[in-house]
């Protein structure tokens, strides 16, 4: 069962407008920051190295991003209460201009500022605006409460806590 947007504010600290960002199914992210890569990362069985990130400072509150992938941290911050999970998904206006997002299952217990790959495929590149509307948060409520709730190394990202 997904909530509405309405009842995923409460879970939604630094959010801009309950008007603009609770949607139906979920409630919109904005994009706060934009980085690109500094290395190579490493993901093995036992092993994961996470490369420093570069961000990129907007000209008069926008970013022209060519084609590439960029990471993106948004501004609100999210709670995702124990008996549900958290799927982030683009919203189709950046879809229908070139552009995605690709994010991870929020588990339940994650709290921070989460992060977004988005590509940009469009040859002539986008313009994204500080504060623009990029994703929808949809809760998932579980049929059950998990075991643990999530307490891993990304726990409080973009709030002071790790990799923040």
């Amino acid at each position: 069962m997904a909530l509405p947007g309405f009842m995923v504010a409460r879970h939604i600290e630094r959010y801009g407008s309950l008007d603009e960002q609770a949607q139906p199914a979920g409630f919109d992210l904005r994009v706060g920051e934009v980085m690109v890569p500094r290395g190579e990362g490493v993901l093995g069985v036992g092993e994961r190295s996470i490369p420093e990130y570069a961000e990129l400072s907007p000209e008069d509150g926008w970013w022209h991003l060519r084609p590439g992938a960029y990471i993106v941290r948004f501004m609100e911050i999210v709670s995702i209460p124990g008996n549900a999970v958290g799927i982030c998904l683009p919203r189709s206006s950046l879809l229908r201009m070139g552009a995605t997002l690709s994010c991870a299952v929020w588990d339940p217990g994650y709290r921070g500022r989460g992060l977004a790959l988005l590509q940009v495929y469009n040859l002539h590149g986008i313009r994204l605006e500080r504060g623009a509307r990029v994703a929808q948060m949809v809760f998932i409520k579980t049929t059950m409460l998990p075991r643990r709730l999530y307490g891993g190394v990304y726990q409080g990202e973009g709030i002071g806590g790790s990799r923040g």
